[in-house]
C-alpha cells in the first residue's frame, strides 16, 4: 500500500472514498438539517465522489500497459481528473463544496508539491472563497480543522492524513454547537460528516489501515422530525448548472445570484465552472448564467412543502415501485399498476425519495425497481429504512429503465411474493439493454476517442459505437446486439428523437432480423435520445 499521494494511492482513495460513501450515504441523508433538510447530502456526495473516480479511471484506462508504458499515469494528470469530474458530477450544496476542496488540493499536487498539508490548506480557502457567505459550523469548518490538524502534524504522508481525519472529527463534533439548527435537531453537519468519510478513506489508501471510528455522541434525528424551521424556510428552488465563461463574467454573476438567493457556491476555473444557489425565481438565475456564459446541465429542484396529512387508506397486498427517465414510460408503468419515481435527466432520486415512493404505494409488499445502475446504493438504503418501517420489499437491481418494463410485464400480484420476485428478476435479467447518448465533448471511451456531438452507443454500460448520425449509430448497436439472438427488442424515443426514427429502426429489424417483434414507447423527456431493450 502507497505511504505517498501518488497516482495509485489517488486512484485507491477514490475508489475507497466512494465505498464509504456508499455505505454511510443514508446515515448521512438522514442527518441533513442545514441549510436545506430535504435529506439527500449522503447521496449528493456519492454522486460527486462517484463522477471524480470515472473520470480518474477513465485516465487510468488511456495508458497502455507494458511493454509500451508502466499502466500508471503521471499523479499531475489523475488529480485533475479526480477535479474535473468532481466539477462536472457535483450534486447539491455539499458536493459542489466537495467538489472544489478536491480542486483545491488537486492544484498543490498538480503543481509537484507532494505536501499533503499544504494541499489540504489550499483545499479549505478554495471552499471558503466558493462559498458567499461561509458559515461556521458546517464542512467550511471540518475542512479548517482538517487542514490546521495536517499543518501540525509530522512524518509520513499517511500520518499527516491521520491528523488531518482526527481533526476532522473533532470539529465535526463541535458543529451542534455553532449552528443552531443543527443543536435544535441534535445532530452534526451532513456535509462535515461526509468530508470525514472522505478523509477517512484517505488514511485507509495512504497507510492500508482504515481509521477507528468514533460514533457521534448525539442521536441522529430523521429529517422529517426536525423542527419545522429547519426544513420550511427559505426559498423554493435549488438551481444548478455547468457554465463555461470567464473570471470576469463569473464575478458578476456572483453579484447578481446573490442578491436573488442564498446557499450560493461557484466553484471552477479555467473557463468551466458549476454554479449552485437557492432562488424563488429559477428562471432569473438560469438568465443569469446565460448573460454570464453557456449554462448547460441545468438541474431545477423543487424544495416541496411537507404533503398534507391525508386519511389512512386500506393496505394491499403487494405493489411495484419503478424509477423511470421520462414521463412517457411514468404514464405506461403507472397503467401496468406501478408507483413511479421520475429520475430526471442529470438529476437522480435521493433515498428519500425512493422511501416516500414505497409508502405512497400503501402495500404490505413492494418490489422495488430502480432501473439505473448509479441508484444501487440509493436503492439499497431506501429498501433497509423501508424494512425497518415494517415493510416487505424487495430489490430487484434492474439497470436499465427496459429491464424494469420487462420485469413489470410479467408481474403477478396473485402469485406468491418469492415466485413474483424470482419471475420479475429472471425476466430483467434476460434483457440486454443499450442507449443512444449525444457526446458533449471530446473524451475517452472504450470505442476510442469521441468529439462534442458525436453519437454514442452503449450496450450494457460501455460505449461500444461512436457514430455521426442516429439512425445510423442504433441501426449498428441493434445488428451487435441481436446478433447473440432475441426475441423482442423494445424502443424508447424521447420526445426530441427524430419522429422518422421509430419506423426506420422498426423496418430494419424486419428485414435484417426475421421473427424479431418491435415495441415502440414515447419515453417523454429522458435524458437520452433513445433506449434499447433486446429479450
Amino acid at each position: 500500500m502507497p505511504q505517498t499521494l501518488d497516482a495509485v494511492a489517488v486512484r485507491g482513495w477514490c475508489a475507497l472514498a466512494l465505498d464509504a460513501l456508499g455505505r454511510d450515504r443514508e446515515a448521512i441523508d438522514a442527518i441533513n438539517v442545514y441549510p436545506v433538510a430535504d435529506g439527500d447530502t449522503g447521496t449528493n456526495l456519492y454522486l460527486t465522489m462517484e463522477s471524480a473516480a470515472q473520470a480518474v479511471e477513465a485516465v487510468f484506462a488511456a495508458y497502455p500497459e507494458p511493454p509500451v508504458y508502466d499502466g500508471v499515469p503521471p499523479v499531475a494528470d489523475v488529480v485533475r481528473a479526480m477535479a474535473h469530474g468532481a466539477l462536472i458530477g457535483a450534486r447539491g450544496n455539499s458536493g459542489t463544496i466537495l467538489a472544489q476542496l478536491l480542486r483545491g488540493m488537486a492544484e498543490v499536487v498538480a503543481d509537484g508539491g507532494g505536501d499533503l498539508a499544504a494541499a489540504l490548506r489550499r483545499a479549505s480557502s478554495a471552499a471558503y472563497l466558493a462559498v458567499a457567505h461561509p458559515v461556521e459550523g458546517t464542512v467550511l469548518s471540518v475542512a479548517t480543522a482538517a487542514a490546521e490538524s495536517a499543518e501540525n502534524a509530522s512524518g509520513t504522508p499517511a500520518a499527516v492524513a491521520q491528523a488531518a481525519y482526527a481533526g476532522a472529527r473533532d470539529a465535526l463534533d463541535r458543529t451542534p454547537s455553532q449552528l443552531a439548527a443543527l443543536g435544535r435537531a441534535g445532530v452534526v453537519d451532513a456535509g462535515g460528516r461526509g468530508l470525514v468519510t472522505v478523509l477517512g478513506a484517505l488514511v485507509q489508501a495512504l497507510s492500508g489501515e482504515a481509521p477507528v471510528v468514533r460514533h457521534e455522541a448525539r442521536v441522529p434525528v430523521p429529517v422529517k422530525d426536525c423542527p419545522a424551521e429547519a426544513a420550511g424556510a427559505g426559498p423554493a428552488f435549488e438551481v444548478i448548472y455547468l457554465l463555461e465563461a470567464d473570471d470576469a463574467a463569473v464575478d458578476r454573476l456572483r453579484g447578481r445570484l446573490d442578491g436573488l438567493g442564498d446557499s450560493l457556491v461557484v466553484v471552477g476555473g479555467d473557463g468551466l465552472w458549476n454554479v449552485h444557489v437557492h432562488v424563488d425565481d429559477a428562471g432569473a438565475a438560469v438568465e443569469a448564467g446565460v448573460e454570464a456564459g453557456r449554462p448547460y446541465r441545468i438541474r431545477i429542484t423543487h424544495f416541496e412543502p411537507p404533503a398534507v396529512v391525508q386519511p389512512p387508506r386500506e393496505q394491499v397486498q403487494r405493489a411495484v415501485v419503478a424509477v423511470v427517465p421520462g414521463e412517457g414510460l411514468a404514464g405506461l408503468c403507472a397503467e401496468a399498476g406501478a408507483t413511479t419515481v421520475l429520475a430526471r435527466p442529470g438529476e437522480a432520486p435521493a433515498s428519500g425519495e425512493l422511501v416516500e415512493a414505497i409508502r405512497r404505494a400503501h402495500a404490505r409488499e413492494v418490489v422495488l425497481l430502480p432501473n439505473d445502475a448509479e441508484l444501487r446504493h440509493t436503492a439499497a438504503a431506501a429498501v433497509e429504512q423501508a424494512r425497518a418501517e415494517g415493510i416487505r420489499v424487495a430489490l430487484i437491481p434492474t439497470r436499465a429503465a427496459v429491464q424494469g418494463i420487462a420485469a413489470l410485464a410479467v408481474h403477478a400480484p396473485e402469485r406468491r411474493f418469492d415466485e413474483d420476485v424470482v419471475a420479475m428478476t429472471a425476466a430483467a435479467g434476460a434483457t440486454r439493454h443499450a442507449e443512444l447518448a449525444v457526446a458533449e465533448r471530446q473524451s475517452w471511451t472504450m470505442a476510442g476517442v469521441c468529439q462534442a456531438g458525436d453519437v454514442l452507443g452503449l450496450i450494457d454500460g460501455d460505449v461500444v459505437v461512436i457514430g455521426h448520425d442516429l439512425a445510423d449509430t442504433a441501426r449498428t448497436v441493434l445488428d451487435r446486439m441481436l446478433a447473440a439472438g432475441g426475441e423482442l427488442v423494445t424502443l424508447v424515443l424521447a420526445a426530441d428523437a427524430p419522429p422518422e426514427l421509430a419506423a426506420l429502426l422498426e423496418s430494419h429489424v424486419g428485414k435484417a432480423h426475421l421473427a424479431v417483434d418491435t415495441v415502440v414507447y414515447e419515453g417523454g423527456r429522458q435524458g437520452v435520445p433513445l433506449l434499447i431493450g433486446v429479450e
